[in-house]
């Protein structure tokens, strides 16, 4: 079986608005894989404990830690692909030590999105009123703005007006970004919301219900731990709980926050063993190829050690690809996945033979499950390894070359890693999407009996990725196929998919 590996090249140097763009090879999946610890957190000025995942910029990697920094409260960094240049962008600031408000938030969760020389994010608590941020620094830590301090929380009933707790990340539409909080909303449920770039515009777009005081359900689901995905004017996300049996649900809702529109909701668990048939309260966000979504749940499934799951953008076809078995491949995936081909990447946070998590790769049709990495036991006492544990996170992909964060774990005292996890090299003489400047724009280009091969695009590669075909038919010049991409100034990426 062969599997698409994404090839990233910076022309940023070549092309006067800095495309970033995504060639294409194939690759054999069977090929020997090397795992790298590119850093191991201290917990001091550089941070601690990642829980998120990674954005990658030609050779640099950035992410965030949830603890450490000057004042303990979470750092924004960067490192390069083979581990060197650690750089600590941006600590957050000392917390009042009554209110626990800050100007900036603390304990960031989520990972990053980059747009041009900015980084966005959330923090999960801290900001003005103690109920979370969400921020933008400069890719050189040298700009830092609050672009929304989620307001106060209602100390009896805990709801407000734009949520709490943003506990992920944000995905970019033009100028417009988009997110969920965990808790607040007029129900203390949890939010959507969208805010502009600028920090103007903050908008609630929904506020799930309020659960049965019993069966703790309702019709669209509860506290949203995850991010969302937008594909055309639809958001895409999952909710940790609440639904018809309060084990969670897949949902949609228009950018203009109408529709809303549940598409799954996880079934009720057997309650002896916890069991069941599609898995229950994902943590993860989703991706989507073409009209298929696909996640994670933490929970539920054959084991009740969590799932793989698919389901299509309306809500039928629900398909369990896999489910989890906690000692041999994994268990309780808190984080999305990556899709490469017909190839799903991601990571469980417990699990496998040392119960301090994996690394799998998995078909799209769920065959061909795959432990790419099993983390290491964690000593007693000092609380360290060499390349991690419990990753919380998910994965990316680059040159052939898988990165990711673990958030215990590593050689300083249980405060983490980042990583790398070779899949072998590419195989000479495959087929490659070939980057071409001319003038301002670029040409795309493939070989003619590549056939079957569609040429699609993304503007980020911050899991959950959309993928989009691209319009523009190729042409034949010089015996390769050819489509000519003007430049827009947009970050892009771009991909053959089969």
């Amino acid at each position: 079986m062969k599997i698409k590996v994404n090839i990233f090249q910076n022309l940023a140097s070549r092309l006067r608005a800095g495309f970033f763009l995504a060639a294409l090879m194939l690759a054999d999946r069977g090929l020997a894989q090397t795992f790298t610890t590119l850093y191991s957190f201290s917990n001091g000025i550089d941070g601690g404990q990642p829980h998120a995942g990674l954005v990658l910029s030609g050779g640099t990697l950035y992410g965030t830690a949830t603890q450490g920094g000057t004042n303990g409260n979470g750092t924004v960094f960067a490192i390069n692909t083979n581990g060197t240049g650690f750089t600590s962008l941006y600590s957050f600031t000392a917390l009042d030590p009554i209110g626990f408000t800050n100007r900036d938030g603390f304990s960031p969760q989520a990972g990053l999105i980059l747009s041009g020389n900015t980084l966005y994010g959330t923090a999960a608590y801290g900001g003005t009123n103690g109920s979370g941020t969400v921020f933008s620094v400069s890719t050189n830590g040298g700009s830092f703005t609050t672009l929304h301090s989620f307001t106060a929380l209602d100390q009896v009933y805990y709801t407000n007006s734009d949520g709490a707790s943003p506990e992920a990340g944000l995905i970019l539409s033009g100028n417009t970004l988009y997110g969920t909080t965990y808790s607040g909303g007029t129900n203390a449920n949890g939010t959507v919301f969208a805010v502009n770039t600028n920090g103007s515009g903050f908008t609630t777009l929904h506020s799930f219900t309020a659960l049965d005081p019993t069966y703790h359900t309702n019709s669209d689901g509860a506290r949203p731990v995850a991010g969302l995905i937008l594909s055309g004017n639809i958001l895409f996300g999952t909710a940790n709980s609440g639904g018809t049996n309060a084990n969670g649900t897949v949902f949609s809702l228009n950018t203009d926050g109408t529709g809303f529109t549940t598409l799954h909701s996880f079934t009720a668990l057997d309650q002896t063993y916890y069991t069941n048939s599609d898995g229950a309260n994902p943590e993860a966000g989703l991706i989507l190829s073409g009209n298929t979504l696909y996640g994670t749940a933490y929970s539920g499934g054959t084991n009740d050690n969590g799932t793989v799951f698919a389901v299509s953008t309306n809500g039928t076809g629900f398909t369990t690809l896999h489910s989890f078995n906690y000692s041999s491949d994994g268990a309780y995936p808190q984080a999305g996945l990556f899709l490469a081909g017909n190839t799903l990447y991601g990571t469980t946070g417990q699990g496998g033979t040392n119960g301090s998590g994996t690394a799998f790769a998995v078909y799209t049709n769920g065959t061909g499950f795959t432990t790419l990495h099993t983390f290491t036991a964690i000593l007693e006492g000092s609380f360290t390894n060499t390349d991690g544990g419990y990753p919380q996170a998910g994965l990316i992909l680059s040159d052939n070359t898988l990165y990711g964060t673990a958030s215990q774990g590593g050689t300083n005292n249980n405060n983490g890693t980042v990583f790398s996890l070779s899949l072998g090299l590419v195989a000479a003489g495959e087929t490659q999407l070939t980057i071409i400047p001319s003038g301002a724009d670029i040409i795309l280009a493939w070989a003619t009996n590549a056939t079957g091969f569609t040429l699609e695009f993304a503007t980020n590669l911050v899991p959950p990725v959309v993928w989009n075909t691209n319009s523009a038919a190729p042409v034949v010049i010089n015996g390769q196929n050819t489509v000519t991409i003007p430049n827009s100034g947009t970050q892009m990426y771009f991909r053959l998919s089969q």
